[in-house]
C-alpha cells in the first residue's frame, strides 16, 4: 500500500511540473502570421469582401500607449463603391487582437 501512495504522489508531483512549465511556455509563444493573417481577414470580411491580404512574416516589437507588444503588420485591400480601399492593420502576435487600422 505504501508504494502505491509513492507512485501516485510522484505521478500528482510530476503532472503540476510538466503543467507549470508548459503554461509558461504557452503564454510566451506567438501565433504563426498565417494564424494572424487569418484572424485579420475574418474581421474585415464581417464588413465585406475583400480583394487581397498581406502579412509580415517576422513579428517586430513596438510600443503603444507606452506599453510594449510583439505585432504582425499586414494590409487588406478592398473595393467599395467602385474605388479601392487599402488598410494597414497591426495583430497581436500573442493573442491574434487587432489592435491598430489605418487607412493608406
Amino acid at each position: 500500500m505504501h508504494l502505491k501512495w509513492n507512485k501516485l504522489l510522484i505521478g500528482f508531483s510530476t503532472g503540476i511540473i510538466a503543467g507549470a512549465l508548459i503554461s509558461q511556455a504557452a503564454k510566451k509563444k506567438t501565433i504563426s502570421s498565417d494564424v494572424a493573417l487569418s484572424l485579420a481577414k475574418k474581421a474585415f470580411k464581417e464588413n465585406g469582401p475583400i480583394d487581397g491580404s498581406w502579412i509580415h512574416m517576422n513579428p517586430e516589437n513596438i510600443k503603444k500607449y507606452n506599453l510594449p507588444y510583439k505585432i504582425y503588420r499586414g494590409g487588406i485591400t478592398r473595393t467599395v463603391n467602385n474605388e479601392v480601399e487599402q488598410y494597414e492593420f497591426l495583430v497581436d502576435a500573442m493573442t491574434g487582437t487587432i489592435i491598430e487600422v489605418n487607412p493608406l
